[in-house]
């Protein structure tokens, strides 16, 4: 692709600078909006509602949403400058997450006229949360494998089964879910068949979320467990046996947004540089670790190349084969590097968690290192994809 600015995306940046010059002050005095560390998760989606609210308002929340629903169908270059804006800024995160980056867009694709009028509203101005309901504990990794089964009964469908690692389920209005519609397809060998994706209402009898307690002391992920809960006919999205087409569309985007969070990487190290330059100077003087960061600002920059690429091919509907899940490894493997290599610059005191008086950062780094774990599973497990990669793109042989 072409790497110059055009005029559009001159006056695209300048608009969006002087808007956040503008804005942003008064939410980062509130502190890092978008941060887990210590707040408790309500807390801080609070923050990240406020946030999301005055970006609507500025239309910066939902940059690739067309026009007539608050968006601004932003070409591929302006998203590039949008991501790399908001990680120079250090802005906050956004209350929806899912609803703007994946939920939105598969809805203003494969939804009704009524559908869209129904919920993409509120995902815009936070007024309703949003999870996304796809892992399974016998199909996390290999999703056409899921079985929480929807039986058609007149109006509605009948739901029952669980699902797990659903981020902030707890806390959402509604959730777009996969689920098994006919279930002999699995043992009839046509497992990617057969799967319908609905919109759920959270808040529906029969649903029930177990918040998982993660190894940081926080709780975002929950099991979802389904008896004999009813969800609307009206709420399917896109035809029934069309919901692994619907769910491909959604990870290409969540994984691109994932991948895509890498460009915020550079001010990452940045940070941890001048952390260790003011706490533990020394170590900038070690060979070995000054080799750890010339790898991580190569890999960075090779990284932000990858990511243009499969943004590229997502935003112009072709097939993201293979940049997208090349581009979801290296966002896995390269969070993990930098937060090892952050805790390891600043020594002892890289250790020390918020509340401390001595933290750095507010103890970042400490809570960094453990919670960066969960790249290696979200948007696709490594291994899975190192698999899927090495049969389908490297096409290695098999034993």
């Amino acid at each position: 692709m072409d790497f110059a600015y055009e005029p559009e995306d001159l006056a695209f940046r300048d608009e969006l600078r002087a808007w956040l010059d503008e804005n942003l002050p008064e939410f980062l005095e509130q502190g890092e909006i978008g941060s887990h560390q210590g707040e408790g998760l309500l807390r801080t989606m609070d923050r990240r509602k406020a946030w999301q609210r005055r970006l609507n308002e500025g239309k910066w929340a939902a940059i690739n949403w067309p026009i007539e629903w608050g968006g601004r169908e932003a070409t591929i270059m302006q998203n590039v400058i949008y991501a790399q804006t908001m990680a120079e800024y250090k802005t906050p995160g956004i209350y929806n997450a899912n609803g703007i980056w994946q939920i939105g867009p598969m809805i203003i694709k494969w939804g009704t006229e009524a559908q869209k009028e129904q919920w993409l509203p509120g995902i815009l101005t936070a007024d309703e949360h949003w999870c996304q309901g796809f892992s399974e504990p016998q199909a996390g990794s290999d999703l056409a494998n899921l079985r929480c089964a929807a039986v058609r009964d007149g109006d509605e469908y009948i739901v029952n089964g669980s699902k797990i690692w659903i981020s902030t389920a707890h806390i959402a209005k509604w959730g777009l879910f996969l689920l098994r519609t006919d279930p002999g397809a699995i043992e009839a060998g046509r497992k990617h068949e057969g799967i319908t994706a609905f919109i759920v209402d959270m808040e529906a009898p029969g649903i029930e979320c177990r918040p998982i307690r993660e190894i940081t002391g926080d709780a975002m992920f929950n099991e979802v467990f389904f008896t004999d809960a009813p969800v609307k006919a009206e709420y399917r999205l896109g035809e029934d046996g069309q919901g692994w087409q619907v769910a491909m569309g959604t990870l290409g985007h969540e994984r691109v947004g994932s991948s895509g969070a890498s460009i915020g990487m550079k001010y990452e190290l940045e940070a941890m540089i001048a952390a260790a330059r003011a706490h533990n100077p020394e170590a900038l003087h070690d060979p070995e670790l000054r080799d750890r960061i010339a790898r991580a600002y190569t890999q960075i920059e090779f990284t932000r190349l990858l990511n243009t690429r499969a943004l590229s091919k997502v935003l112009k509907g072709e097939k993201n084969w293979p940049e997208v899940p090349l581009a979801k490894l290296q966002w896995s493997w390269l969070s993990q590097y930098l937060a090892e290599l952050g805790v390891d610059l600043l020594g002892p005191a890289g250790l020390l968690e918020k509340g401390g008086p001595d933290a750095v950062n507010s103890g970042h780094f400490a809570h960094n290192y453990p919670w960066q774990r969960f790249t290696s599973i979200g948007a696709g497990a490594t291994e899975v994809q190192k698999n899927i990669i090495a049969d389908r793109a490297i096409q290695l042989p098999k034993k």
